[in-house]
């Protein structure tokens, strides 16, 4: 369940502390799909002011603090023309946020925004590359560590997951909701096992106990499958776009 005396709170400060400035307050993300999971997801929230000049963003501090002492993640602050002008470079961000976003205040900024599959296309070949480039440096670091490991698997499957999501659509494939769908469907499509992601979806769903696992057998068959998206997704693409060159 929501926390909303917590985000009508924060709201009320927000609106407090930056008066006519404020435009539109969203709350997006896994919060508010049908997959929230008080542990794991975050209440992420999006506004949208009029000016974002120094003092503007100084007069928000009473607001940002109480919401930082509630171990949220700071709100993303853009104005309106920023954010139109962004479809282009935050494309993944932009398509999850305006498909899966409730409004609090203001509004609704989202709602239509257009986004420029092209260059989706290069982010999600972008974002694959360099998530599996911090999944390796990352197992380097924790490599003897049980806890660490299983650490680094929790939470890094939502970011792959999400990212999975957008190589299906990029593939022009539908793209389910939900994980455990996602990871299936890009798994036919791909042709990658994916018995360790859905292993680490039990853990992290509290559908199994780590411990019934090999952490380092989890990890390598997780490691594999990412990195056999990785290259069969860069192949198809790449493929696809030389048909239409």
């Amino acid at each position: 369940m929501l926390p909303e005396d917590k985000l009508d709170n924060f709201v009320r400060l927000l609106r407090d502390t930056a008066g006519p400035n404020l435009e539109s307050v969203i709350l997006y993300g896994s919060v508010v799909s049908k997959e929230f999971d008080p542990e794991f997801s975050n209440l992420n929230v999006f506004c949208v002011l009029r000016e974002t000049s120094f003092r503007a963003l100084a007069a928000l501090q009473p607001a940002a603090k109480w919401w930082d002492r509630q171990k949220q993640p700071p709100p993303l602050f853009m104005t309106r023309e920023e954010l139109e002008r962004s479809t282009d470079v935050f494309t993944i961000e932009l398509m999850d946020m305006s498909q899966q976003h409730r409004v609090l205040f203001g509004e609704d900024v989202l709602q239509n925004l257009p986004i420029p599959m092209r260059l989706h296309r290069i982010q999600v070949e972008y974002e694959l590359r360099e998530k599996l480039i911090l999944l390796r440096r990352g197992v380097s670091l924790a490599s003897t560590s049980d806890r660490r490991l299983w650490d680094l698997l929790l939470r890094s499957l939502a970011s792959f997951v999400t990212l999975f999501r957008h190589a299906l659509i990029a593939l022009g494939e539908p793209a389910p909701s939900q994980k455990r769908e996602i990871v299936q469907a890009l798994s036919k499509r791909v042709g990658f096992n994916p018995s360790a992601m859905n292993q680490v979806l039990d853990v992290r769903e509290q559908k199994a106990n780590r411990k019934q696992f090999d952490v380092r057998a989890v990890f390598a068959g997780y490691l594999a499958a990412v990195e056999q998206v990785n290259a069969a997704v860069d192949r198809m693409l790449e493929a696809d776009i030389s048909d239409h060159l």
